[in-house]
């Protein structure tokens, strides 16, 4: 039935459903149906260029699609977008290099606190006072390592 279709159809077959899949993407959330509805158009215009069989159309649909998402999903991604979200995920002592935060308890033998939100953090450093500024340098493990500034 489908194959009768886009045999009766021809090229407007798939310039319809190109026009449909962009039409769905007012509907839905996100960029996705775009991509499919320019593959669809674009594989329209194959069509009607060159005559394809519905086989060779079906086929050209699901290598554009997969172009066109790859490709879209290239130019709309910001260069910094993953890597920076990536990069801190499940790892907040680390997004806290760099920072300067005020002693909770002083560094004695080397080992002291800092509050950080509502949280409580060990530190290791050189001894400071507590009301102390302090800079964290590097993580290790849970302890962030600190420097008095």
């Amino acid at each position: 039935m489908i194959a009768s279709a886009l045999d009766t159809l021809g090229p407007w077959a798939w310039i319809i459903l190109g026009l449909a899949l962009m039409g769905l993407e007012l509907l839905a959330p996100g960029v996705f149906f775009l991509w499919l509805g320019l593959a669809a158009l674009l594989t329209g215009l194959i069509d009607w260029g060159f005559g394809l069989s519905w086989q060779a159309s079906a086929l050209s649909f699901a290598v554009l699609s997969v172009v066109a998402v790859l490709a879209g999903r290239a130019i709309t991604r910001r260069p910094d977008e993953e890597d920076e979200a990536a990069s801190n995920l499940n790892r907040r002592a680390h997004a806290l290099v760099g920072q300067t935060f005020t002693l909770e308890a002083p560094i004695v033998d080397g080992s002291g606190r800092i509050r950080v939100g509502d949280s409580s953090w060990r530190v290791t450093g050189p001894s400071a006072p507590a009301g102390a500024s302090v800079r964290v340098v590097r993580v290790e493990g849970a302890t962030l390592v600190v420097e008095t500034v």
